[in-house]
């Protein structure tokens, strides 16, 4: 291959010996602007880290290390009591949540030994696994029976969220207000429709093989016959007609 290559492995020494290297005597080669960095600060003989081979206590022989650069998986326990709730919940993804937060100390100012309800904070599933967490730290219930716990303090908070949203949306309609149709009511009209549109299709299509049905009876039978045989038969009617005519 043609042209200037610079392998990595000796890009200083390269760079000063191009420099030291004047073809034209008047001529000046301005140095790179990493140069005088690594004239002061020299790299490392080599970038790959060394790593000792460890010896186990049962096997004298060295063994080989595996996945020794792979990040460790990390794990939290939050993340189990998620997964639980959720798994029994999964309508509770559904709901819209803000997650946006002033100064980033929102966390600071929940006191979960007081109950899921918190200031500031919407009634969701991290209520449930943070006040669920801190029963299990403080109160040293076990996982199950936290989850219990803080699973029909849910329940109750969640009952009373629904019957102040009913009783809001009936005490509005009775001063007047229209709320339109609601998502039940949309589904409804669409499935309705669907069906609908199935009917005029279904109808269509029982049309159609009910034609080509008849129209196969119909012409059961009228395929053209053999011309021999249509031969001999018109011979044999007139034979049967001279004696009849004399």
């Amino acid at each position: 291959m043609g042209g200037r290559q610079i392998r990595p492995a000796r890009v200083y020494q390269t760079v000063t010996e191009e420099l030291n290297h004047r073809i034209l005597a008047g001529s000046s080669s301005n140095p790179p602007p990493w140069y005088g960095i690594m004239t002061s600060v020299p790299p490392a003989e080599t970038l790959v880290r060394t790593v000792s081979p460890r010896h186990s206590k049962n096997d004298i022989r060295a063994k080989t290390p595996k996945n020794l650069f792979r990040p460790k998986k990390i794990v939290y326990i939050e993340d189990r009591l998620r997964q639980v709730f959720y798994k029994d919940h999964p309508w509770e993804l559904a709901r819209p949540r803000i997650i946006l937060e002033l100064d980033g100390k929102d966390h600071q100012r929940c006191d979960w030994g007081k109950g899921l309800r918190q200031p500031g904070v919407p009634l969701s599933g991290e209520s449930v696994v943070q006040r669920q967490l801190w029963l299990m730290e403080n109160k040293k219930m076990d996982e199950r029976k936290a989850y219990d716990v803080t699973r029909h303090e849910f329940y109750r908070f969640r009952q009373e969220e629904e019957v102040e949203k009913r009783l809001a949306v009936e005490e509005a309609r009775h001063v007047g207000a229209y709320f339109g149709k609601t998502r039940i009511d949309v589904s409804h009209y669409l499935e309705d429709r669907e069906f609908e549109n199935w009917k005029i299709w279904a109808g269509k299509e029982t049309e159609r093989q009910e034609a080509r049905r008849n129209s196969e009876i119909e012409s059961f039978g009228l395929e053209e016959e053999d011309p021999e045989v249509e031969a001999n038969a018109d011979e044999t009617t007139k034979t049967e007609a001279q004696p009849a005519a004399v």
